[in-house]
């Protein structure tokens, strides 16, 4: 059975940038229909930013309860912890269906209509939908958003079977832990998960082909989670290209070309994501490209008269946040309203251990750009809530990068304990123009790991209070 709609907005994906952009454009008054096939909230709420962090907790509640039992550090004794993966997998999924029931509701009320189903266009604004049942519906829309997303990225001589070879996706899905696993890539995707099971107690090993992990981050903000990795016995790699599977493990090539082997139960291949572009119908599209993305404009505009591009689809950063964000603003431009993606900066975290927060320049980075900088830098070792929380000795601190001229800020670099809590007041900061004294002179609350972001401040201006000079 077929039937045909029209609409003022046709969105195609639901997840972090296409349901808000869905939301605001029906809050808006334009009549909205949301196409997805993989559930509401993508890949970040069903099989990555959510489900992740779910587990990157657990792990660090299992860890710090096994240290515990091993030294009643606080006067506190217990005995140790015991997994049961089946159920922590349980209370993650339960979580996520928590969440996604939630962005349905929200768009529901807000009036935007909901079709699941996989969407392939025949030109730039009509498509055809086949829902879950098989029927189709036939759409034609005035305006398109595509908002894709992306997928992980497959080796061709390791294939995922979701078993020995697991994907980001399958080893958040994982009922039982394998005794040792070897990752391939230490992004943040490899390093999140890899620390997580290494937290639960699995033999964690990496091969990286760079010569350094994390390798959008500079070597101070990385140095703390090399030295856990370390102190933990997480084996890494660098310079090593991975070649394939063995009997007993992962077969990789290290630097001068020798093979080696890992031996590990499973394999976790982390090397990175890219845009889903294909089986929807892109090439009938007739917009431009820009590499793997879509090319758009600062409104989020295509080549295409009237298709918009958001998300992962859209380019890097590939981040959901802000996906979000450019799928709000293209809601407001197709209502009439006059805006435009220009951020002063889009903040990246890694929920490594411990955290890594990056906005803006570094001072490396600043440089680069002809900027003459000023640096200040405090560490936790002297923050009185980092000691507190047993995170003073972890080698973290705030560091600000800021314009010697005239002190505006140009950069703010963490890591630490829980510090991408601080994200947020990092990002405004560059968002707003603010200078260092406008963070040296906010009265910051004591005790709170933010006291050390208005003491990088201070320090950069050569007056710190709780550091000698």
């Amino acid at each position: 059975m077929s039937t045909s709609l029209e609409t003022q907005l046709l969105i195609v994906g639901g997840g972090p940038a296409g349901y808000p952009c869905a939301i605001r454009a029906a809050q808006l008054g334009l009549d909205v229909i949301l196409v997805d096939k993989d559930g509401l909230g993508g890949t970040c709420l069903n099989r990555g930013c959510i489900p992740s962090k779910a587990l990157i907790h657990a792990a660090g509640r299992f860890e710090a309860i096994a240290e515990q039992a091993a030294d009643a550090a606080m006067g506190i004794s217990c005995g140790a912890p015991k997994l049961d993966m089946r159920a922590l997998t349980g209370w993650k999924d339960g979580l996520v269906d928590k969440l996604t029931g939630g962005v349905a509701t929200l768009l529901k009320a807000a009036g935007a209509q909901v079709l699941s189903g996989w969407a392939r266009f025949s030109d730039a604004k009509h498509c055809v939908v086949t829902r879950d049942d098989g029927e189709t519906v036939a759409i034609t829309a005035q305006n398109v958003v595509l908002a894709t997303g992306s997928k992980e990225v497959e080796l061709p001589f390791l294939p995922f079977d979701g078993k020995r070879v697991l994907s980001s996706t399958s080893a958040l899905e994982a009922t039982r832990l394998p005794k040792s696993l070897a990752v391939i890539g230490a992004g943040y995707i490899g390093l999140e998960l890899g620390i997580a099971w290494a937290k639960l107690g699995v033999k964690v090993s990496f091969v990286e082909a760079l010569d350094r992990i994390l390798p959008l981050y500079d070597a101070q903000l990385v140095r703390p989670v090399l030295r856990w990795m370390k102190a933990h016995g997480i084996d890494v790699h660098l310079s090593c290209k991975a070649k394939g599977l063995s009997k007993t493990g992962l077969v990789f090539a290290d630097k001068d070309g020798t093979e080696q082997e890992i031996k590990a139960e499973q394999v976790l291949v982390a090397v990175g994501r890219k845009p889903v572009t294909e089986g929807w119908g892109l090439e009938t599209m007739g917009v431009d490209m820009d590499g793997p993305f879509i090319r758009i404009d600062d409104q989020c505009r295509t080549a295409m008269r009237g298709v918009y591009a958001i998300g992962d689809v859209a380019g890097a950063p590939m981040l959901a946040h802000k996906g979000t964000a450019q799928g709000e603003i293209v809601a407001e431009i197709i209502a009439g309203h006059r805006r435009r993606f220009d951020p002063a900066s889009i903040p990246a975290v890694c929920f490594t251990e411990p955290e890594i927060v990056s906005v803006g320049l570094s001072a490396q980075d600043a440089r680069a750009r002809g900027e003459d900088v000023i640096v200040g830098k405090f560490p936790f070792a002297a923050l009185g809530k980092a000691l507190t929380m047993q995170a003073g000795t972890d080698g973290g601190f705030i560091r600000v990068t800021a314009r010697k001229s005239d002190h505006v800020i140009l950069g703010i670099q963490a890591v630490g304990a829980h510090v991408a809590e601080l994200s947020g007041e990092f990002a405004l900061a560059l968002e707003m123009g603010a200078r260092l004294e406008d963070i040296a002179g906010t009265i910051h609350v004591h005790p709170t790991l933010s006291e050390g972001f208005a003491e990088s401040a201070l320090a950069a201006l050569g007056q710190p209070l709780h550091i000698a000079r």
